[in-house]
């Protein structure tokens, strides 16, 4: 057995210089840095998205506070109205809640104040 042993001794050696003349130099390139600045076509889009939506919300807000604004004007006319109406020398001038406006006991025609 020994004799079978020694020139597979005397090849390891060679077998390994020869193992390393074959195989490739395992390096990681270093020299390039990749930076991303968050710039990409789905962050993109998910901007678009956000301000497309922000301009509808925005839109509906404005319409909304317009309305309000409106009911909020003509309240504050009838109110007006009503203490005009309650303060008239008129003794037959009533003030209609539900029309919101002042008439006359024995006519039900609209009085001005």
């Amino acid at each position: 057995m020994n004799t079978i042993l020694r020139p597979l001794l005397a090849l390891m050696p060679l077998a390994f210089a020869a193992s390393l003349a074959f195989s490739p130099a395992v390096q990681a390139e270093t020299s390039r840095l990749v930076i991303e600045s968050g710039d990409s076509a789905q962050s993109r889009q998910h901007a678009a998205m956000e301000k497309e939506q922000w301009n509808d919300t925005r839109s509906l807000r404005h319409k909304v506070n317009t309305r309000v604004e409106k009911e909020w004007d003509k309240d504050d006319v009838a109110f007006d109205l009503r203490d005009k109406c309650q303060q008239s020398v008129n003794v037959n001038a009533y003030w209609e809640s539900n029309t919101q406006r002042c008439l006359d006991r024995r006519t039900g025609r609209t009085v001005a104040p």
